[in-house]
């Protein structure tokens, strides 16, 4: 990876293959919204709710299923989509910043392009469960809007990553990949004082150290693209290695997503293992990186890439409404309250078909509120169909 010379501005890191000069990497508009995509699917197929006293609790079948931690290695794909968010960032403003744009203003207009919708949707859920909680009473509203609102805890971070990016710039500007080093250096002091010296409270710092570390190993997408696939290999190899001996050493679970039971979670806040788990994703998307644009250069699939692309943030954001709606409708029917608590066989032969209703209830959801977020359909020409470089906020486009 190219190190800048100190006070030197960074190179460009527009990788080849994106297409036509200053034109942004149709890989990395891929592997965004197949992230988000990833996310949605398991959330409808994977939730399990079990209703106790006090309203629902979300599970999943991992904590009960030998084995089935290995495939959060692969399906636990935030980190992912912070990488590529800060290949995005960095050069959205690069290029801004070629046509006068100032820091603070591309800041300022990236956290209103994201914080709008999220705030907007937590803000009517929520008036939502105050309004039926005093007409209808019941304990269990409360649980049911945490859990509606609970994954933008995610855009919450991806803000403030955001709000600290002129940190970030400067930082690579002026140090390179060190700044990787530092990163998950402190991420590991952080849980050795957390697990070996019992200062909860710290653990929070890596909300900004092991997040912050993947968005900053994005700032070098560029030099990884134009340098060998050994860098690839170098990072898939790296990363499993670190994660399996981190796992294996029974200090971390084994599972990159939180599982009832266990004695702590990898996500909430994130763990080393994070840190890890992003170097081995990364190095596989860069593996898959040449064999992924020459199938998006076909018809079929630019189309359907366009297509998911132009909808893969509002179907995130409402992706959980249309969740709770499909599941209040199937209470309604049965008249009670339940929902699968254990992964039977028939539970997982079914999990196609868990897909079905909620994205029919989530699509008019989309169309009456959440078209506004959706991005402008692609012009008609094959070199159009691709933006400008990093020119809009990762998880927005244009």
């Amino acid at each position: 990876m190219t190190v800048p010379a100190e006070g030197s501005p960074p190179a460009s890191t527009t990788p080849v293959g994106a297409r036509g000069t200053g034109r942004r990497d149709d890989f990395i508009d891929f592997v965004r919204a197949f992230s988000l995509i990833i996310v949605v699917i398991w959330h409808w197929s994977f939730t399990i709710i079990l209703w106790k006293s006090d309203g629902p609790h979300a599970t999943n079948p991992i904590g009960f299923t030998d084995g089935l931690w290995l495939i959060t290695w692969l399906l636990q794909v935030m980190p992912l989509f912070f990488f590529v968010g800060g290949y995005a960032h960095e050069q959205s403003y690069l290029r801004k910043q070629a046509r006068g744009a100032s820091m603070w203003g591309f800041v300022g207009k990236r956290l209103t392009e994201l914080a709008v919708p999220a705030l907007a949707l937590a803000g009517v859920w929520i008036v939502l469960g105050i309004v039926v909680a005093n007409v209808f009473g019941g304990a269990w509203i409360k649980r049911s809007v945490l859990l509606v609102i609970s994954p933008l805890w995610f855009i919450a971070v991806y803000l403030l990553l955001i709000a600290l990016f002129p940190i970030w710039h400067w930082l690579h500007v002026r140090y390179g990949a060190l700044v990787l080093i530092w990163l998950v250096g402190l991420a590991m002091l952080v849980d050795v004082l957390r697990f070996a010296h019992h200062m909860e409270q710290v653990a929070w710092l890596n909300m900004i150290f092991v997040w912050g570390f993947c968005h900053q190993l994005g700032f070098f997408y560029g030099d990884f693209v134009r340098s060998s696939r050994r860098v690839g290999w170098m990072l898939t190899w790296g990363g499993l290695f670190a994660l399996a001996g981190l796992v294996y050493s029974n200090a971390y679970p084994g599972s990159m997503v939180g599982v009832p039971g266990e004695r702590f979670s990898n996500m909430a806040p994130p763990t080393v293992c994070i840190a890890a788990l992003v170097l081995f994703q990364a190095g596989v998307a860069l593996l898959l990186r040449d064999a992924t644009l020459e199938r998006l250069g076909r018809p079929r699939w630019a189309r359907v890439s366009e297509v998911v692309n132009r909808f893969s943030m509002p179907l995130f954001l409402f992706h959980t409404t249309g969740l709770a709606i499909s599941l209040a409708i199937g209470y309604w029917i049965k008249g009670e309250r339940r929902y699968a608590e254990v992964a039977t066989m028939w539970w997982w032969f079914a999990r196609p078909l868990a897909l079905i209703t909620p994205l029919l209830w989530t699509a008019p959801v989309i169309w009456l509120f959440g078209r506004r977020w959706a991005k402008p359909a692609a012009a008609t020409t094959a070199t159009a169909t691709a933006a400008e470089v990093g020119g809009e906020d990762p998880s927005r486009g244009r």
